[in-house]
Parts: C-alpha cells; structure tokens; sequence
C-alpha cells in the first residue's frame, strides 16, 4: 500500500503520457501494456511508440474476436514495428473442455457460465502474461462503468499481485476522441457503428443513443456484474508493495 500511494503521489500532477514515463522510469522491461484494441488501448500504444517503446505491449485472443479487430491487430504491427508485440491465446484443452461440458454459447446461460468462458479464455491467459511482469498497464477510465468510478492512476491489483497503471484515469470520452482525430490514430471501424467497448463478438453489441456506454457488453447482465475479471476493483489489504 505505500508503494502505491508513493507512486500516486508521483503520478498525482502528471498527464497520460507522464505516467506512461513514470510507470517505464519505475519498471522498467517488468512492466507491460494489456491492449484489447478499443479506442483508449490504440491511444496509449500511440502514446508508449513515442514516450516508452520500451515498454512491451500484448493482447489476448480469446478465439472469438471480431475480424475488425484482428484486421486492427495486423495495422499495429506494421505501423509501430519498433514495439514489441506479443499475443496470448487461451489453454486448447480447457476450451475444449468447457465447450463440451457447457455448449459453445454457454454465457449466454448465466452470469456463471460467462465468467468461466472469460476466466478460460481471458484471466488464464492475462495471468501468463503478467507472470514475469511487476506492473502493468491498461486503458480503464473513470466513466466507463459504475465499477470503475474511484479508478486512480496507480492502484494495487489484488488478483493478480501486480501493480497497475490507468494513464486515461481521468479522460472523458471525447478527450480520447480528440487524440485520436489530432493524431491520426488508426481504430476499429466498429466504433462507427455504435460499438463503443469492443470485446468478443457474441458478447458485444453496439449501444443505442443515450445507453451507457457498457451496454453494449453481456448486454443480458446487470452492471455491477459486468467485469470480465481482468478489471475487478484492486484491493490494496495484504500488499506487501
């Protein structure tokens, strides 16, 4: 917990890219950025290319993405080919497994059945990926979800005893859209057609006017149940950090 609120003290006055610089200035190659290629993941790759390239990138193929996403994966690795890229794919066997135990639609079936197909095929792989790693890097904000409204800058992730950096803690929507517009950052063409959180393909829809902007994921579910498990609000009690 005091590494953590030293660490905000840090990042407290500094903009995205400051804290970009503070999360590489601390970790070093032991800190890492988990993109899922929405529209606040393509501007801080933008960001780390110019201020951090040290800093690894990686994302998860859950085996049900979107073909736009995968077209905007190949659309990172040409433009910023100095970036060290990395893709996680989930354990065959316990997909395997799953579907046939559960069927290939089972999140449809409950909010049970939909946290295990996003433990097999998000948080095992996230968890491989975070192994060697000290901290890491996402692309959350503060007004994306009920879940993540007292986000900070740095906070301690619990699950997965790591620290993590928010750098666009503090961003609006249109803050995000004006840096992508200003620096011609490539996205999703999903996104103008509604869809404003982009994560698998049967489990994202685009959202009507006027719906918060989570809507559009497991849509059928609540919102305070609607985190995959990469994301859960961090707990700093038992930080050793």
């Amino acid at each position: 917990m005091e590494r953590i609120e030293q660490l905000n003290a840090k990042a407290a006055n500094l903009d995205a890219v400051g804290i970009i610089k503070l999360a590489f200035d601390q970790f070093s190659s032991k800190v890492t950025f988990a993109t899922s290629l929405g529209e606040e993941d393509q501007v801080i790759i933008d960001m780390i290319a110019e201020a951090a390239p040290g800093i690894e990138v990686f994302t998860l193929d859950t085996g049900r993405l979107f073909a736009e996403t995968y077209d905007l994966m190949a659309k990172n690795q040409k433009k910023y080919g100095k970036l060290n890229f990395k893709i996680y794919y989930p354990d065959t066997q316990r997909v395997e497994e799953m579907v046939r135990t559960k069927g290939i639609n089972l999140f449809y079936e409950s909010v049970e059945n939909r946290k295990l197909c996003c433990h097999v095929r998000k948080v095992e792989p996230l968890q491989r990926a975070l192994g060697p790693m000290d901290a890491w890097m996402v692309g959350l904000r503060r007004d994306q979800a009920v879940t993540r409204a007292s986000l900070q800058p740095v906070e301690w992730d619990e699950a997965n005893q790591k620290i993590k950096f928010n750098p666009l803690y503090n961003w609006s929507l249109d803050q995000v859209r004006d840096y992508i517009r200003q620096n011609k950052v490539d996205i999703s063409p999903l996104h103008a057609q509604g869809f404003v959180s982009i994560g698998c393909a049967p489990c994202t829809r685009a959202i009507k006017p006027g719906e918060d902007i989570r809507a559009g994921r497991w849509w059928w579910e609540e919102p305070e149940q609607k985190e995959c498990g990469l994301h859960n609000n961090p707990k700093w009690k038992g930080s050793k950090k």
